[in-house]
């Protein structure tokens, strides 16, 4: 059975200056797909997030959400997005719960104590809900960032370079977090330059070299490390 569509991105460019950090880029996720973009630094994958979060506007191509013009879409329809980019957007003087309660507030959430808890759970932290986020390890924080992310329950996540600074116990923590949110139904995009890290939970691969898509299908469809050196060999990478 074909599985629905919930994003698809076709000839998407986005040019700094004359330079072309994205070109011609194009794929499909299926509705609770898990898509794992890869690449060398500097390969587009930020631009390729900020782009599809609408936090830059491409120079060309197209981005349909659920079958709409996602680059017209109201503002109101941004809440169906949940965003970690390399900042974590936490304060270090509140604790958890005092971080995630605070963005609940902002998303006008009916009862933001309980569903900052409830975030916390989800990404296994209850623990350190009294915890100052400056006192917390790199993997702890960076689940408290996940947190925020999926706090007012958005149904698609953009990950940028989530294992980035985690040693490997956090990275381990971290990829079961994404397969407790991706069981839950959600539709994930996530970046990372380590094939190590690359998520089992993902059913779908990507890779950028110079911004362009060499590469692109369903997993498991062979190894993967093997698919991502023929990719960036083709490329010149």
């Amino acid at each position: 059975m074909e599985l629905r569509p919930r994003l698809r991105v076709a000839g998407l460019t986005r040019y700094y200056g004359s330079r072309p950090a994205l070109e011609g880029v194009t794929f499909m996720l299926e509705d609770g797909g898990f898509l794992v973009v890869l690449g060398p630094n500097g390969a587009g994958k930020t631009t390729l997030l900020k782009t599809l979060a609408r936090l830059i506007r491409p120079s060309a191509g197209c981005i349909e959400l659920d079958g709409e013009d996602w680059l017209a879409a109201p503002a109101d329809r941004q809440r169906e997005i949940g965003i970690l980019s390399h900042a974590s957007y936490l304060y270090d003087g509140l604790t958890a719960l005092e971080n995630l309660r605070f963005f609940g507030t902002l998303y006008g959430l009916r009862d933001p104590d309980a569903r900052a808890r409830e975030a916390l759970a989800t990404v296994g932290l209850e623990a350190a809900t009294d915890r100052r986020v400056g006192h917390l390890s790199r993997g702890q924080a960076q689940r408290v960032a996940i947190a925020r992310a999926v706090l007012h329950g958005p149904s698609l996540l953009l990950l940028d370079e989530p294992y980035a600074g985690l040693d490997p116990h956090a990275a381990e923590r971290l990829s079961e977090t994404l397969g407790v949110l991706h069981a839950e139904g959600r539709t994930i995009i996530l970046t990372t330059h380590d094939l190590a890290r690359a998520p089992a939970a993902a059913t779908r691969y990507l890779v950028l070299v110079e911004g362009r898509a060499c590469s692109e299908g369903r997993l498991p469809s062979g190894d993967l490390e093997s698919l991502y050196g023929r990719a960036v060999a083709a490329a010149g990478g």
